[in-house]
């Protein structure tokens, strides 16, 4: 019978060397150096960590709950209360959304997130001829206070946390907000919840604004003084880097924007006389978490910590300053169209990250995001992947479980000097107003969006199921489909009975008030906006009532050149292409001209700028449309400028209504010779659809690049022939 000593057995101390010399076994005489990972920030990740990696870190002996807030903001975090499960969503008529809202909270939802559609984030009502193709379609559609009483009917909201994702349209939106919860009895002071608010980030990448920097910084100044003095309960901006994430940024230029934009709006508050420790406790930010497990952990972790220094740079001693609490999100750009329930594991490997980084809320995305409006079933796996990890795991049991790692406490300082390196050269442009202003913000981040596409069309970044372990043929996955038409029409007469119904005459005096307060620069714009919601002014009327003095913002549209190019490492079969295009410049007497559209309100760019820059880095003559254009002037420009092809690039959902107007257009104009194009977010049942409209090519996520202009090059030349 063996037998088993109960004394410990002595282990020889090895040292790195000793690592380092097995190690170099396995690898069969490649240097060592190639088991490091580089970051897309350019950061190091090593294949082994020690305690001399940790040894000179100042915040090793940091606890949760103390500044400077890197193992999270509360000292038991999950331990005492988790995360709240939040669903973002936002469904054609208020009367729909309501009741997902409340299935939602019925089934282990904690708060309500709202998508707004985009005709309400421009500040347009449902009647305006700009957004026919819009309303309803990527959100619900809000156009007074009686949609949103309706939003919120049967939800009491003074016990319900509402998140609002809006910017550009916030005064009218949250305005109607409060007259809601005043109509509903719960008063301003009851009223719990966030509005985003976050406008600089919209210059940069997301493009739902309505007025230029200058007066939007106005009317953010004006929310924050309103919400520290009349709703204490609400967070009144919610400084977000999930869109810059989305659109293209890395990590490190996410966190650095974000944080230099959280900086520039409490400058804003402190100008208007408010003391930072009065307002700050309730900031709030927003990240996206997408597959960099281990970076987006580090990240949030190094959040806090700058995040911490900013405002002690602000004279702010108060703690709940110093802290910062976030909102975070897995991300929609990981999502892939090509066998999608792949997707449910990238969420749920996101979702750690996020909890694992101290999130405060979370929202986790649908696996058919990719491909349509995210459905009943994929919506109820989304929101049980969040009540698994908080009631099955344990994670929930142990406060900051990656702290003392030495991967992961060296991985947060790297990610904060990475940072801190950009928000240093922010600051030395003037702040990130100048940034956004300039456009360098805009490009740095279409740069790394460019650079991304191309090592994944390359295979350098491995996508499963869209670069590798392809599928050979794709089952259908049921989608959710909006009827625009029936929405808007809905909306239209809501608006009419309105209209029809109210004082007309103290609805424009209120309006003139507000008109009155831009012009002057005195009053307090939140509150004149509520007197006007309360009268049943509209979302598009108040903010008329403001353009009449701002304007609208037009952005200039620039596109980054050869950073696709220099980032595509597979260069047989870009080489060659590149030399048919040539050929045809040589044929033709003129080189292959595109011209690459957004039509309606939908301002996500970053499809349209990689195709954009790879295209032209391909020899290509590329134009690019301004956003929100309506089908005629989009075929006007496309006629002006003598392109051969017209791409529209899609996401929101308009595809059915408005490629096919812009098809007519065209033909309208006698330039239907023109080859129209598609890219974007489009469900493989309406492919025929389109194809029928006059459609000659589709090119859905995860379509490399290379490919599609390919075929829009074929497609060039058969028309010509």
């Amino acid at each position: 019978m063996t037998k088993y000593t109960s004394t410990a057995p002595e282990f020889k101390t090895v040292s790195l060397d000793d690592w380092q010399a097995a190690a170099a076994q396995s690898l069969k005489g490649k240097p060592l150096e190639s088991l490091t990972w580089h970051t897309p920030e350019g950061i190091a990740v090593k294949p082994l960590y020690t305690a001399e990696d940790v040894a000179h870190l100042p915040h090793a002996n940091t606890m949760p709950g103390f500044a400077p807030f890197i193992r999270g903001p509360q000292a038991t975090m999950y331990a005492v209360r988790p995360w709240t499960i939040r669903q973002y969503a936002g469904f054609s008529t208020a009367s729909e959304s309501n009741a997902f809202y409340k299935k939602a909270l019925a089934a282990g939802g904690q708060g309500v997130s709202v998508a707004f559609d985009l005709a309400t984030h421009r500040g347009y009502d449902s009647d305006h001829p700009r957004v026919t193709g819009d309303v309803g379609k990527a959100g619900v559609a809000i156009d007074s206070v009686e949609d949103m009483k309706v939003l919120f009917g049967g939800i009491d909201l003074a016990n319900v946390s509402v998140s609002m994702t809006m910017n550009g349209a916030v005064l009218p939106v949250l305005a109607a907000f409060v007259v809601a919860g005043e109509e509903q009895g719960v008063s301003q002071a009851q009223l719990s919840g966030t509005i985003q608010n976050d406008i600089l980030k919209e210059f940069m990448v997301r493009n739902t604004y309505i007025y230029p920097p200058k007066p939007s910084m106005r009317i953010i100044g004006d929310i924050i003084e309103h919400t520290a003095t009349q709703m204490p309960r609400f967070n009144s901006i919610s400084i977000s880097g999930y869109h810059m994430q989305e659109a293209g940024a890395n990590q490190a230029l996410e966190l650095a924007f974000t944080l230099a934009d959280g900086a520039e709006y409490v400058k804003t508050a402190v100008a208007k006389g408010l003391n930072v420790d009065d307002f700050s406790p309730r900031l709030s930010f927003f990240w996206a978490v997408g597959m960099n497990f281990y970076l987006e952990i580090a990240k949030m972790r190094a959040a806090r910590l700058l995040w911490c220094r900013i405002m002690q740079g602000f004279g702010a001693v108060n703690p709940k300053s110093l802290m910062l609490r976030t909102h975070s999100q897995t991300s929609g750009w990981s999502l892939t169209e090509q066998d999608p329930h792949n997707n449910v594991v990238r969420t749920t490997v996101e979702a750690m990250a996020a909890v694992f980084g101290g999130t405060q809320s979370l929202h986790t995305n649908s696996f058919d995001e990719a491909i349509a409006l995210p459905t009943d079933f994929s919506s109820r796996i989304a929101r049980n992947t969040q009540l698994i990890l908080q009631e099955e795991t344990h994670i929930t049991s142990v406060v900051d479980p990656w702290a003392g790692s030495y991967m992961m406490e060296s991985l947060t300082q790297q990610m904060a000097d990475k940072a801190w390196a950009i928000i240093e050269e922010v600051n030395a442009m003037g702040g990130m107003i100048k940034a956004v202003d300039s456009g360098w913000a805009k490009l740095k981040i279409e740069a790394s969006a460019a650079e991304k596409q191309a090592r994944i069309d390359s295979g350098k970044d491995v996508i499963v199921g869209v670069n590798k372990y392809k599928l050979a043929t794709e089952d259908d996955v049921d989608t959710f489909e909006i009827d625009n038409v029936k929405v808007r029409d809905q909306q239209i007469a809501q608006l009419n009975t309105i209209k029809a119904t109210r004082d007309g005459a103290a609805v424009a005096v209120a309006l003139s008030a507000l008109t009155q307060a831009a012009d002057s620069g005195e009053g307090n714009l939140l509150a004149l906006a509520i007197d006007a919601m309360r009268l049943r002014a509209t979302v598009g009327e108040v903010s008329d009532a403001l353009e009449h003095v701002y304007g609208r913002h037009r952005a200039d549209t620039q596109k980054v050149t050869g950073v696709y190019a220099a980032a595509y490492d597979s260069a047989e079969g870009w080489d060659a292409l590149k030399v048919e295009i040539n050929q045809f410049g040589i044929d033709q007497g003129r080189r292959p001209r595109v011209m690459i559209a957004k039509l309606g309100q939908d301002g996500h760019d970053r499809g349209a700028k990689v195709v954009a820059t790879a295209f032209a880095d391909l020899g290509f003559d590329v134009d690019m449309g301004p956003l929100f254009q309506t089908p005629e002037e989009c075929a006007r420009q496309a006629i002006e400028n003598d392109v051969h092809a017209l791409g529209v690039s899609t996401l929101a959902a308009g595809h059915k209504t408005l490629v096919p107007a812009i098809i007519a257009e065209l033909k309208l104009q006698g330039a239907d010779d023109i080859i129209v194009f598609v890219g974007g977010v489009i469900p493989r049942k309406d492919y025929d659809f389109l194809y029928e409209s006059g459609v000659k090519g589709i090119y859905g996520p995860g379509t490399p690049i290379p490919a599609s202009a390919k075929d829009v090059l074929e497609h060039i030349k058969r028309a010509l022939a």
